[in-house]
């Protein structure tokens, strides 16, 4: 069971991705601005952030940079309406993985377990298709 940080200002979202996710038994917590996401970050340990750009009080790009400025080596994912120049300057600062708002769990999933070091492939869910 990973140890997920979902990031972002949407309830909607947030509730969203902490229902997938507990059904895919892993154990998600959330913050709604980026304040709240590095301190959460900084004070615990986390397998995996999934980070919207567009936050209250700190912005993504300056959670990404506080980050990888402190030595966090964890994986993040953004998950971001934004288009294509936001995720290439994303990915520049050090996030592993961008996903483009509307998405499907579906969708999701291959990435975190890739992020996260599993096989996507040798899942239930693979197998059913």
């Amino acid at each position: 069971m990973a140890k997920i940080l979902l990031v972002d200002d949407e309830p909607r979202i947030v509730a969203f991705l902490e229902k997938g996710l507990k059904r895919q038994h892993h154990d998600a917590e959330s913050a709604f601005d980026g304040r709240q996401a590095l301190d959460k970050v900084l004070a615990d340990n986390f397998d995996l952030v999934l980070l919207d750009l567009g936050l209250p009080k700190i912005d993504g790009f300056d959670v990404l940079t506080g980050l990888r400025r402190t030595n966090q080596s964890i994986p993040v994912m953004i998950i971001t309406a934004r288009g294509e120049a936001d995720c290439a300057r994303a990915i520049a600062l050090g996030a592993d993985d961008c996903l483009h708002k509307p998405f499907r769990f579906g969708e999701l999933l291959p990435r975190i377990k890739r992020l996260l070091g599993e096989n996507p492939h040798n899942s239930p869910e693979s197998k059913a298709s």
